[in-house]
């Protein structure tokens, strides 16, 4: 078939996938337990054909007010119930997720542009994740202290109230779980805020929470940024804020907070190195340097952008990782033998774009990639080839600065003391990876990194059960794991002065 008849298909073929995925559902902010109209309605585009998939509206300042509102009206109702019934309400929306798997997987695809069978792996990922916090929800405990005899003394732990939270448009169903599932298991209602980019599978999973919550717990705010966003970090009556997202905005986020004392959770970006000793499997690393930063076409905050091998066996590296690059099948990603999608959105597009150009011009050799592919059945949507760059030097923009796209840069090193030098040589902290064969290295090489996240042998898997969070600028405190539930609550420690008993 002709590259324009192919062209013309593929956009048939997703306006068809756009009416089917929204033939029974409207998407609009979820507050109080039912959805409510906004005002000027911006459009989430599809990255495959650059069309509108719908049009969503913006909440005012006036919206964001009566989720804030509507959410303590809720927490009154929520923060009595016991950590066994709000085990049961998670795990019944977990149910009812499950029911809807394979409409929210198609939502997903075609908001973010991921291949159909990631999009799946990453929705089923989010009810993991809910799973996991309905279990931890029944085993949280308070703590008896030991003082003296007249005395009583223990912890009790309390959620804040109301919470802000904010979530990114590169893994916007899992994003949302991680935020979700240990606010509510710890006692807390939830005002959260996904990407005006990719909104569609946050306010679905609100939708389909009908019922099974008291209204108000869970509310979805939709709107940009710097308007609906700004209005929901800056509200007094927001107690605590987690954010997901770049840099740049969580220092605004953190700012904002700092003026009425609320805390912050902050996961920024990153620019992770995966460290290529020479005992390594080679294949093995390879998986982990094409995993670490093609998955997801590089639209990653842990990316293992930063591959630094070492010298006897950089060029064998180099070579296998140009061919794994060239090896990805670029396509629909309604296609089941598509593996690389496009970039989420055209801002993106043209910021990967950009840094492509900065690294030849800073001197890099561009192995492979890094273009729009020559099938103009493609033309319509944001693809990048995966990039390999060589000859890389540490003080090159393309080796500091996150792409957030399908661009491996590789360095290489001599000696141990080198290799961390060269990873931690950065301003970020939020993951690294490890390719050895020698445990000692290995945890070693886990210990000198200066990162919260260490992969030894693999990119991933991101378990709910592990703390996520980075270290330096890549952000404070963590998403997953009990830490996170600990994150949206309060201890509190009572002196019970006892007298001596009396018959």
């Amino acid at each position: 078939m002709p590259d324009s008849e192919t062209r013309t298909a593929m956009r048939e073929r997703h306006l068809q996938a756009h009416e089917d995925a929204l033939a029974d559902i409207v998407i609009e902010p979820w507050i109080g337990g039912t959805s409510v109209s906004g005002s000027e309605p911006i459009p989430t585009r599809d990255p495959v054909i650059d069309e509108p998939i719908t049009a969503v509206p913006v909440c005012d300042d006036e919206l964001v007010n009566q989720a804030v509102q509507v959410a303590w009206d809720g927490f009154e109702t929520w923060s009595d119930r016991t950590p066994t019934d709000r085990s049961q309400r998670l795990s019944e929306w977990v149910d009812v997720l499950e029911e809807h798997l394979d409409e929210l997987a198609l939502l997903e695809c075609l908001d973010t542009g991921k291949p159909l069978s990631e999009a799946r792996g990453e929705v089923e990922g989010a009810l993991r994740t809910l799973e996991y916090y309905a279990a931890v929800a029944r085993t949280q405990q308070g703590s008896q202290i030991p003082a003296q005899g007249d005395l009583h003394m223990y912890t009790r732990m309390e959620p804040y109230g109301v919470v802000g939270q904010i979530t990114p448009w590169n893994f916007p169903a899992w994003a949302a779980a991680w935020k979700f599932g240990p606010a509510l298991a710890a006692g807390n209602c939830s005002v959260l805020k996904p990407s005006a980019y990719t909104p569609l599978t946050t306010v679905r999973m609100a939708q389909l929470s009908d019922g099974i919550f008291p209204d108000g717990v869970i509310n979805v705010v939709t709107g940009g940024g710097s308007t609906t966003g700004a209005t929901l970090t800056e509200h007094e009556d927001v107690r605590k804020l987690s954010f997901t997202g770049s840099g740049s905005v969580g220092q605004e986020v953190m700012q904002t907070a700092a003026a009425r004392i609320a805390p912050v959770t902050l996961e920024l970006g990153g620019k992770s190195p995966l460290l290529v000793f020479p005992d390594a499997d080679m294949q093995t690393a390879v998986d982990a340097a094409a995993a670490g930063v093609y998955y997801s076409t590089g639209e990653i905050c842990d990316a293992l952008s930063r591959a630094i091998v070492h010298e006897d066996v950089h060029d064998e590296f180099v070579d296998r990782l140009v061919a794994r690059a060239e090896s990805y099948t670029l396509g629909d990603p309604l296609d089941d033998e598509t593996t690389l999608g496009p970039l989420t959105n055209e801002d993106q597009f043209e910021t990967v774009s950009d840094y492509v150009t900065i690294g030849r011009n800073e001197g890099a050799t561009l192995a492979t990639g890094g273009t729009a592919p020559d099938d103009r059945a493609l033309a319509d949507g944001h693809y990048v080839e995966p990039a390999v760059f060589t000859d890389v030097e540490p003080d090159m923009r393309i080796a500091r600065e996150e792409i957030f796209g399908p661009v491996q840069t590789v360095q290489s090193f001599e000696t141990y003391d080198e290799a961390i030098a060269l990873a931690n040589d950065t301003e970020f902290g939020l993951a690294g990876g490890v390719a050895t064969e020698s445990t000692d290295i290995a945890h070693q090489a886990a210990a000198d990194i200066d990162a919260g996240v260490v992969y030894i042998n693999a990119y991933g898997p991101i378990r709910p059960e592990g703390p996520y969070g980075g270290f330096k600028e890549s952000g404070i405190g963590h998403d997953l794991g009990r830490a996170a539930v600990e994150q949206y609550q309060q201890p509190k420690t009572v002196y019970v002065n006892l007298d001596s008993p009396e018959i």
